[in-house]
């Protein structure tokens, strides 16, 4: 006998196939039904699969079953294509310590026959997406649908400067779909200290130009979308419709002040950052408030707040902030964790350490209050 034959033989010892119209009423009735685990391949999936099921590809469920399906007790139905490789999965998570697992007897063949509901994926990865995104698809909270939404995400940049750089890298390489990147300058020697989109032999060139030849090397998944020009009034509306996300790595207040009018009317959040000598500090601003002009009310002179030029900056700091930024930009879109609505995250560079400052939203606010 074979010995594939032999282990399916083996296999159905052990595994009690599940007929199709049980599993229906199951996940029909009132109780809790069994989690449904789909182990075939992504591009077999493509073609539809059972709403809310777990997707692990056969060849990694030992890797990924305790993981994703941490609760042995719960009961687990493993579906395939046409019930083969499911027996021979479930046999596998028998000897994991699952405690009741069984195959969907002929597979989503038998589940399409019988008029089982269908979700159909809005895309599927290619094969070197896979290989690209693996330590997100091993994420649940991130997984294939959401790299999918990363892949279809549109992401403002304003700045190319200190902030924008390494927010701007990492969004690339998280595979964020389109990055328009806003920055009306060229790119000089005393920006190397700091912003690493540029490297020595781009001085002169324009920033976006710069910033669009390194991402697009970096990942030629992301669509890159160059906006040669300081955002303004006249233009803002213009530049950044279309946008899910802005990210201000401006360095001065009248754009960001720009920034958070035309956000609070398109209803767009906004992740902030600023830097000045070894401190920086990140927030994020909702529709739905606090807004900007709610933590900053007035604002201040240049005597008050000095241009890097002219403070200086540490040239590591602001890889930290706008990396920071990048990581707001990924749980907005994917609505996982935390983001810093209401809070102001600081950071201290010489004593590397951070603190929080809660604020609310201010009804007196001259942009969002209630005035």
């Amino acid at each position: 006998m074979d010995p594939l034959d032999k282990r399916l033989e083996a296999a159905r010892t052990r595994v009690e196939d599940l007929p199709v119209q049980v599993l229906m009423e199951q996940r029909a009735g009132e109780g809790t039904a069994p989690l449904v685990l789909d182990v075939r391949e992504p591009q077999e999936v493509e073609a539809g699969a059972i709403p809310d099921s777990v997707r692990i590809p056969r060849g990694l469920l030992e890797f990924e079953a305790q993981r994703q399906l941490p609760d042995l007790e719960r009961p687990v139905v493993v579906v395939c294509e046409a019930g083969v490789r499911s027996l021979l999965a479930a046999e596998t998570l028998l000897s994991l310590g699952y405690r009741e697992v069984r195959s969907l007897a002929g597979g989503m063949a038998a589940w399409r026959d019988a008029g089982g509901e269908l979700l159909i994926p809005r895309g599927s990865l290619r094969p070197d997406q896979h290989r690209r995104y693996q330590r997100h698809l091993s994420l649940p909270e991130v997984g294939e649908a959401g790299q999918l939404m990363l892949l279809e995400a549109r992401v403002l940049c304003v700045g190319a400067g200190g902030l924008g750089s390494p927010c701007a890298l990492y969004l690339a390489a998280a595979g964020i779909g389109t990055l328009g990147v806003a920055d009306p300058d060229e790119v000089e020697e005393s920006n190397l200290q700091r912003q690493v989109l540029h490297p020595t032999e781009r001085i002169g060139m324009a920033k976006v130009a710069s910033a669009e030849l390194t991402i697009r090397a970096l990942n030629p998944d992301v669509d890159v979308v160059t906006h040669p020009v300081r955002i303004d009034e006249d233009n803002v509306s213009e530049v950044a419709a279309g946008y899910q996300v802005i990210v201000d790595g401006s360095d001065n207040f009248e754009t960001r002040d720009v920034l958070n009018r035309f956000a609070l009317t398109a209803g767009v959040p906004v992740v902030h950052a600023s830097i000045h000598r070894f401190e920086g500090h990140v927030t994020s601003f909702l529709p739905s408030g606090p807004c900007y002009r709610c933590l900053f009310p007035t604002t201040p002179s240049p005597s008050e707040s000095p241009s890097c030029a002219e403070a200086g900056v540490l040239g590591v700091l602001p890889g930290i902030l706008g990396t920071i930024q990048a990581t707001e930009v990924i749980k907005i879109l994917l609505g996982i964790g935390e983001p810093l609505v209401g809070r102001l995250l600081i950071f201290d560079a010489l004593q590397l350490g951070f603190s929080t400052i809660q604020y609310e939203r201010d009804s007196s606010c001259v942009v969002c209050g209630d005035l």
